[in-house]
């Protein structure tokens, strides 16, 4: 979603001060049959204390549509990022949100056009099109640096990690859990780790994301 385009496990990384005991934290989500699960937003908190904010990139994000879908279908970006939206289907599309983070609307636009929306609060903003009822995608406007998205294999990793108790939180909107989120907390020492963190999805995910 960027002018140049957010890939599946981009995360934003924290450089902890020299005098802090740091680790590497990898963080494997797995489903119900055992299958890495990509696309699975996952976010670390310091527990009890306040996390660096997130800082907008130079460049925009956007989400293209193209064959009637949007595209990326999930997309993490820190708060403050313009997100343009281009169009490159052959008809026009209208695209709105009511999400709380985010009410937007951008109406009738063609080919070769696009519009922009500033997100400016942290939030899940779930994005439509007034036309074309099957298109559908999500934006995770996060405020902390450790945010990260899962890769093909269900990982992504986190540098730096100060040595002590974080709140570990995966996202997905077709989680099968409260409000889409399954936490968990885990006190981290100075040495590396990898975290699993099984979950369980509805139906409609085999849909929307091709099997996760």
């Amino acid at each position: 979603m960027m002018m140049r385009h957010i890939v599946p496990g981009v995360c934003l990384a924290l450089l902890a001060s020299p005098a802090t005991q740091a680790s590497t934290l990898g963080v494997r989500v797995v489903g119900a049959d055992g299958r890495p699960a990509k696309d699975v937003v996952v976010t670390l908190r310091l527990t009890g204390k306040t996390g660096p904010a997130a800082r907008a990139q130079q460049d925009s994000a956007q989400v293209v549509q193209r064959n009637t879908q949007f595209q990326p279908f999930i997309s993490v970006v820190p708060v403050g990022t313009n997100v343009s939206f281009p169009n490159q289907d052959p008809f026009k599309h209208h695209v709105y949100s009511f999400s709380p983070a985010k009410r937007f609307e951008l109406k009738l636009f063609a080919k070769d056009q696009a519009r922009s929306v500033l997100f400016d609060r942290p939030g899940v903003i779930a994005i439509g099109c007034n036309i074309h009822d099957n298109m559908v995608a999500y934006i995770y406007v996060t405020d902390t640096l450790w945010t990260g998205r899962t890769d093909a294999n269900g990982q992504v990793s986190f540098g730096d990690v100060p040595a002590q108790a974080v709140e570990l939180s995966v996202w997905h909107p077709n989680l099968a859990a409260p409000a889409n989120v399954v936490t968990k907390q885990i006190s981290l020492g100075a040495a590396n780790r990898v975290e699993t963190v099984p979950v369980k999805f509805r139906p409609a995910a085999l849909r929307n994301t091709g099997g996760y």
